[in-house]
């Protein structure tokens, strides 16, 4: 039996039969290509998507041919395929090529993919398209990066905030990974190491969770961490409180599973800094408290 996923590249290839199907695509397309799957759910990387159309009609390719493109990009994602999601296996020697360059160099991509779309047909987003508020609602992708008038620095790390909040929050399912909560306006993608201390990291999905707006300020204040068995860790203080909110909203969730990404799993390196670093920092701080009284 075909996956849902075949079936729906055999439909597309079907309907497929113009706009440059089999033309070979170009280092600018794939890297744009790699530029949008990382920032949508895989889930959602089929031709009816707004942003695979927008980008199928600014490359001059359909949006089944670009949906397809995505999935190819799906067979290299080492976490999809633990959990049986194979992607398309049909791939070529250059979209590997993009994948490895690119792969854990995350700024880079964001620099390329916005270079490309400043210099393309890409419409510009309009004032009706902004957020109405930071971090509200995201922002279209497949635009020409807004704010000429800002300083250089200034908007490239806007840029990067912005891809690793959507590339975050598209791996979580716009789910809070601890209680699962989704309405996404109270999520936030949580850096688990500071992008001060690492900027190598600061858009890498890898150093994010998506949390809720409580377990990410819990999270930086290190009352919660992950452990090494991707298990929530909570703050023994809090473990024993009597509130009944607190045991509720935090202690209750101590040494449970967390929510699993689909992609970009989050790195052990990481894990283990804030284990350290933030949760270990916080814990020790109130032992010689303890001690002191």
């Amino acid at each position: 039996m075909k996956s849902p996923r075949h079936a729906d590249v055999l439909e597309s290839m079907a309907a497929d039969r113009s706009g440059r199907y089999g033309d070979r695509w170009s280092r600018e397309d794939l890297i744009l290509a790699l530029y949008l799957y990382c920032q949508i759910p895989f889930a959602k990387t089929k031709a009816n998507n707004a942003e695979v159309i927008r980008l199928a009609n600014l490359i001059g390719r359909t949006p089944a041919s670009v949906a397809r493109k995505l999935g190819n990009f799906g067979a290299f994602d080492p976490l999809l395929a633990e959990q049986g999601i194979s992607g398309l296996t049909h791939t070529s020697r250059h979209d590997r090529q993009i994948w490895g360059e690119f792969r854990n160099h995350w700024d880079a991509l964001v620099e390329e993919g916005a270079r490309l779309l400043s210099d393309s047909s890409a419409p510009a987003r309009g004032r009706e398209d902004a957020p109405s508020a930071p971090g509200a609602e995201d922002e279209q992708i497949i635009v020409r990066p807004t704010g000429a008038s800002e300083r250089r620095a200034s908007l490239t790390v806007r840029l990067f905030q912005s891809f690793f909040r959507r590339a975050v929050l598209a791996s979580y399912d716009s789910t809070c990974c601890v209680c699962g909560l989704n309405i996404r306006r109270l999520l936030v993608a949580s850096h688990i190491k500071a992008w001060a201390l690492d900027e190598s990291a600061r858009s890498d999905p890898e150093n994010g969770l998506c949390l809720c707006a409580l377990h990410d300020r819990a999270f930086d204040r290190g009352i919660i961490t992950v452990s090494d068995e991707l298990q929530l860790l909570v703050r023994s203080d809090v473990i024993s409180s009597k509130q009944p909110f607190v045991r509720t909203a935090l202690a209750d969730f101590n040494n449970k599973p967390l929510r699993m990404p689909t992609r970009f799993a989050p790195r052990r390196e990481f894990l283990a800094w804030h284990m350290q670093n933030v949760f270990g920092r916080e814990t020790s701080s109130l032992s010689s408290l303890r001690q002191q009284i």
